[in-house]
């Protein structure tokens, strides 16, 4: 019986009937790469301790500061967001372990692709955080130069950045270079066509690409239930490239996948598909409202899972970390915070004909008659002001 008349002869489902997702055992785990478990104990892996054998306790204090670090700025931007400093914020609140262990598996010459919430590879990539916050203050179109630290510019628009880091994988190839790309993307992004045919394209001309996919449940108010009925690293086995999922809230598991599928790619063995099973422990930004979809409980229950206290208990059993170096790392995390407020406030305004300028290389009448019925608007208020 072929396929097809299988399918013919399924009962067809009633307009109103929904197909509600498979839900797991109570108490199950996805099978995921774990190095470090929430309780801070260190677990032996075959495949993948060799890329974590070497790193040193001055190394894991690193990764604990970048993750401290990283977490106390994203916590002031939205403090200042919420002050009215900033239009809107994307938080990264939970994401630390994801972003800092694949972020720290990049060589300098590699080139990262984000979205607009890798606050924390920025850093890694050595972007200075203020300058994170131009564009969400609305001064700037970035505010830092891609190529100084291979780090490129936010994208807003979901998915896209894929099919960039693709493009640039495949002119890395033809160049010859040993370097590598990676491009990081959300689960929601995971449903989008330019996703699919970065993956297309990334396969058939073997780029030396990884698409690092953060998992954190929920893009905005869908579950990921929705996104797929897969797991989200299975997909890439159907453009014929590997696909591991790791425990996105183990800062060691994901530096040491990140390393292997950087060097698969650098070794020309082509695109790795990687999905860090974490979760936003925020909101999608700071419009949104996560009471509204999501039970408290389940926050409750990642909470448990902190990237940053698990790290710190392991760091405090290994006696890799005493009390003094806890105690500095608060005050530089108290300095940080002051720095970035201080800078965000001191961003001058913008000039408010700029958004006039470069939208068409020689100049357009429509957009000259949109800036003189803008100049108009801003000069009726001068009028009013004179008239009183």
């Amino acid at each position: 019986m072929t396929v097809e008349s299988t399918a013919a002869r399924k009962p067809r489902r009633s307009a109103g009937t929904k197909r509600t997702a498979a839900k797991k055992p109570p108490g199950a785990q996805p099978e995921l790469v774990q190095l470090l478990t929430p309780e801070g104990k260190r677990v032996k892996n075959g495949e993948y301790d060799a890329y974590v054998a070497d790193i040193t306790p001055e190394e894991l204090r690193g990764l604990y500061r970048d993750m401290v670090l990283t977490r106390r700025f994203d916590a002031e931007a939205t403090s200042l967001q919420r002050q009215g400093e900033l239009g809107l914020w994307a938080s990264l609140l939970g994401q630390e372990a994801a972003q800092i262990g694949s972020g720290r598996a990049t060589r300098e010459d590699d080139y990262v692709f984000p979205t607009y919430r890798e606050h924390g590879v920025a850093w890694c990539r050595g972007v200075d955080p203020t300058n994170l916050l131009g564009m969400f203050r609305g001064v700037n179109n970035g505010g830092w130069d891609p190529n100084s630290n291979n780090f490129h510019l936010y994208t807003i628009v979901i998915g896209s950045q894929t099919l960039h880091a693709t493009g640039y994988a495949m002119g890395v190839a033809k160049d010859g270079a040993d370097s590598a790309v990676i491009a990081y993307f959300g689960d929601g992004a995971s449903s989008q066509g330019d996703v699919a045919e970065s993956f297309t394209f990334s396969a058939v001309y073997n780029a030396p690409v990884v698409f690092f996919c953060q998992n954190n449940q929920w893009a905005i108010s869908e579950p990921t239930e929705r996104q797929s009925r897969v797991p989200l690293y299975q997909r890439a086995q159907g453009y014929g490239f590997p696909g591991v999922r790791v425990d996105g809230n183990d800062v060691l598991a994901c530096l040491a996948v990140t390393k292997w599928a950087l060097e698969r790619a650098r070794r020309g063995e082509g695109p790795t598909l990687v999905e860090a099973y974490t979760y936003r422990m925020g909101a999608h930004t700071t419009s949104d409202d996560p009471t509204k979809y999501r039970a408290d409980e389940e926050r409750e229950a990642w909470e448990a899972k902190d990237p940053i206290q698990r790290l710190r208990t392991y760091l405090e059993a290994s006696n890799h970390a005493d009390e003094g170096f806890f105690a500095e790392l608060e005050a530089e995390s108290e300095a940080l915070g002051r720095r970035v407020r201080e800078a965000v406030r001191a961003m001058p305004d913008p000039d408010h004909f700029a958004i006039f300028e470069n939208v068409y290389a020689d100049g357009h009448a429509l957009v000259d008659e949109e800036r003189a019925q803008f100049a108009a608007y801003q000069a009726s208020f001068a009028d009013e002001g004179e008239g009183k």
